[in-house]
């Protein structure tokens, strides 16, 4: 009996220690969960509030989320005419946060509070100290699906892929991918010329041709003979992307990426696709280098060449990249290359219609340097003209109109105090547009403002951040640069335009910053 009684209090006592553990890891999990939703936001909201920042309340879980999604539908839904503020398209909800509260003010995706970052010296220290602002990361990973390469490293990491990554997009290497950008322009320039008649204009939505003239771009360059494969990567990209812009304006609940939905598992199969596709070109490449072939003058090639020279002359494989890291920086080539100039075309082209006297000086100054022959190198760093055209599209369409480092600690940025744990958002557009620092007529398309120059225009402040600044500016902004310019000579060269009646100005952000309803120009030959 008493054995039994033993047995039966033992087993009460198991059992209450069961129970107490149990209820302390509910417990645990509870308040984690309230602190994330709640307490912890609430805690960074006083403390914003205590360092004189002004912004909204929060509000439990969803923050200002419902409405800076009401905000982007309901102004995607008008058209704007072409001298309303684009701003208010594209960010409406900073624009607004910012003349309600200051500009430096405090809004909430979810429960993550966005101080808004406009003045010139805190976006220059935001991006020159790249230790201390480290790049935002959105909560839900599926985010990361598009392109996790160099924009998404940091630290260590980043600077051993950077300077893997270096000698890829140096002048001496791009110079042999001219004649790429020059077949890719003249197959798009020929199927405009089939279908303009030689007397009349004809209308043509430009935007899908200069997509696909882009794309055909990246997939020669990024991977040379294997082009026909990387056709199949931007495609897949492209569909990537919009699921991405989806993701990342929603409210990420923990573990909801394994939820069976079809978003969810379309994510999943695009990725796996892509991954399989760049592999195999990866694999193919690699049988040829070690086979004794020379590697090739594209932008996979050079990578690997580069990266093979790191572990040798290190002697471990530490020190250079691994093929997954070498897949991921591929689709940032992608990504980042097909995207970035595309939109710089066709806003400029856009821009050329509504300002033709710019659009004749153009011309005449590629008239002038290249007559109707084939451009070079040489000559494309002598279109002043076409720079300043170039760099003006660019202030007035960045190609991201927004830029996000987080802080890991507390920091002193300029006059602000922020706590650790927020997220800094620069809206590159809104910097862009600043009348106190580009003047009355910051909202006008001026080229002239760079006749001397970015360091002349911008008054040796840190306000033009097309393609970001310090250490992480864009690798690939002269690849952007010599393919628009080389674009834009070959199409002024070919043709003068002007907008269609059926144009509607409506820009809009996918990641860039697209024209919603395409763009739809009078071509006419020359």
């Amino acid at each position: 009996m008493e054995f039994l009684s033993y047995m039966r209090s033992m087993e009460i006592s198991y059992n209450i220690i069961i129970a107490t553990i149990s209820v302390a890891i509910l417990l645990f999990y509870t308040w984690k969960v309230l602190n994330w939703a709640w307490f912890g936001p609430k805690n960074l909201e006083n403390c914003l509030r205590q360092r004189g920042l002004k912004g909204n309340p929060y509000k439990l879980l969803y923050g200002d989320l419902n409405e800076l999604t009401k905000s982007i539908v309901e102004a995607k839904s008008k058209p704007i005419n072409f001298s309303d503020d684009i701003a208010q398209r594209l960010v409406p909800f900073f624009l607004n946060s910012i003349n309600k509260n200051g500009k430096s003010s405090f809004i909430w995706l979810g429960p993550y509070p966005i101080v808004l970052i406009t003045n010139p010296e805190h976006v220059k220290e935001i991006f020159t100290k790249n230790y201390v602002y480290l790049k935002q990361t959105h909560p839900n990973p599926f985010t990361k699906l598009l392109a996790k390469g160099l924009v998404s490293l940091e630290k260590d990491k980043w600077a051993k892929h950077r300077k893997i990554i270096n000698p890829t997009f140096h002048v001496e290497k791009l110079k042999h991918m001219l004649p790429a950008f020059y077949v890719c322009c003249s197959e798009m320039i020929s199927k405009w010329e089939e279908i303009v008649p030689k007397e009349t204009s004809t209308e043509i939505d430009v935007w899908p041709d200069l997509e696909m003239m882009t794309s055909e771009v990246i997939s020669r360059t990024a991977f040379g003979s294997s082009y026909e494969e990387g056709r199949t990567v931007f495609e897949l990209q492209k569909e990537q992307a919009e699921h991405v812009m989806e993701v990342a304006r929603s409210i990420y609940i923990p573990g909801s990426r394994f939820l069976p939905t079809k978003r969810n598992k379309r994510m999943l199969e695009i990725e796996n696709e892509i991954q399989t596709t760049i592999r195999r070109i990866i694999d193919k490449r690699l049988r040829a280098m070690e086979g004794g072939e020379t590697s090739k003058d594209d932008l996979l090639g050079i990578l690997l060449e580069s990266n093979m020279k790191e572990i040798e002359q290190h002697g471990s494989k530490d020190f250079g990249m691994t093929t997954i890291e070498v897949i991921e920086e591929c689709k940032l080539f992608y990504f980042a290359g097909q995207e970035t100039t595309s939109v710089l075309l066709v806003w400029t082209m856009i821009l050329l219609c509504l300002h033709p006297e710019w659009q004749v000086r153009a011309r005449e100054e590629v008239l002038q340097v290249f007559g109707n022959d084939k451009p070079d190198l040489e000559g494309l760093g002598r279109l002043k003209i076409v720079t300043m055209i170039l760099y003006e599209t660019l202030r007035l369409f960045p190609p991201l109109p927004t830029v996000g480092r987080t802080n890991k600690e507390e920091v002193k940025l300029g006059e602000l105090n922020l706590p650790a744990g927020v997220v800094l958002i620069v809206p590159a557009i809104l910097v862009h547009y600043d009348k106190e620092i580009w003047g009355e007529d910051a909202k006008e398309f001026k080229p002239e403002r760079f006749s001397e120059g970015v360091s002349k225009a911008t008054k040796g402040q840190f306000s033009f951040i097309p393609f970001g600044g310090g250490p992480r500016i864009c690798i690939g902004q002269n690849f952007a640069m010599m393919e628009a310019k080389m674009a834009i000579a070959m199409i002024l060269q070919r043709f003068s335009f002007e907008l269609s009646p059926s144009y509607t100005h409506a820009p809009f952000a996918v990641v860039t910053i697209h024209p919603q309803y395409g763009a739809p120009l009078l071509m006419r030959k020359l």
